[in-house]
């Protein structure tokens, strides 16, 4: 990817995604100017100071102007919002991507607000995150051997989607596609639920009467199984919202196996819960043998 070169990028959401993108294509010398866009004024001058981007503009529309590419790394519910100010932008053949959990929303936002012009629109979403938030989590390293995934409609521009896929290469990502309603189903399952599931646990001790005492033994295997509890509430309250309709079903799924567990439990079946655990745990090592 040493030809790949973008001469000015604007970043809106300057924190763990963003932030990590601008410096990840700094550190390989693939960016010229980094203009960055965000509502923290603190975190903003923390992005100046430390490099990650070049110059700070308050307005989106402003800020796009003569852009190569937008990287808009917002919380899903500010999305229309930001679009509906890069409507000039995207007219005169600005590529805007962004980098959100869920697609079909903001397919249908993207086709709301730009109408024909939406063809520059890039939908995008990289498989990579930390608990930790803002630019001080942002490092150039958060994408290589991760990835991302776009979901591009087949109207999009497919010298659109070949640059956003060259960008997040240069981020040291692999790049694969899909169609935004099969995204929206496999990152319920993985992703979305799972989060619901830690934040649920954490909030179902927390609020017992003993929760000091809980938390004070809480271990290595808590601690694992909570990590995702520690990411954004906001943000995840927003994905929870705009992927409701298929994380409803996971839930769904997820009290049905748990129901069984309880039946096996309460029926003192030893042997067919042993058969649960065994089916899983040999579908989780196996998965996990696979990620070496």
């Amino acid at each position: 990817m040493q030809d790949f070169h973008i001469g000015k990028l604007v970043v809106i959401g300057v924190g763990l995604i963003g932030g990590s993108v601008a410096a990840a294509l700094k550190q390989k010398s693939a960016v010229d100017h980094v203009v960055g866009v965000g509502r923290s004024s603190a975190n903003m001058q923390r992005a100046l100071s430390l490099g990650v981007i070049d110059v700070v503009c308050e307005e989106p529309g402003k800020a796009a102007r003569d852009a190569d590419i937008v990287l808009v790394a917002v919380p899903v519910k500010q999305t229309a919002g930001i679009l509906e100010q890069l409507q000039d932008a995207v007219q005169s053949g600005v590529i805007v991507t962004d980098a959100g959990s869920t697609k079909r929303d903001f397919v249908r936002i993207a086709e709301n607000v730009f109408g024909a012009n939406s063809a520059s629109v890039v939908p995008g979403h990289p498989i990579a995150g930390a608990e930790r938030t803002g630019v001080d989590a942002a490092h150039a390293g958060l994408f290589s051997g991760k990835r991302t995934v776009l979901t591009p409609s087949p109207d999009t521009n497919p010298q659109a989607v070949a640059s956003v896929a060259a960008m997040w290469r240069a981020c040291g990502a692999e790049v694969v596609q899909m169609t935004a309603q099969h995204h929206d189903a496999v990152f319920s399952a993985v992703s979305h639920l799972p989060h619901v599931l830690s934040y649920a646990l954490v909030e179902m001790i927390a609020t017992r009467d003993d929760a000091e005492e809980l938390f004070s033994f809480a271990a290595s295997g808590f601690r694992d199984f909570t990590r995702i509890a520690g990411s954004s509430p906001e943000m995840w309250r927003d994905i929870c919202f705009a992927n409701s309709e298929q994380l409803l079903r996971d839930i769904d799924a997820y009290q049905r196996a748990l129901a069984v567990l309880a039946e096996h439990i309460r029926s003192g079946d030893g042997q067919r819960l042993e058969a649960v655990f065994a089916a899983a745990a040999n579908a989780r090592n196996a998965w996990a043998q696979g990620l070496k």
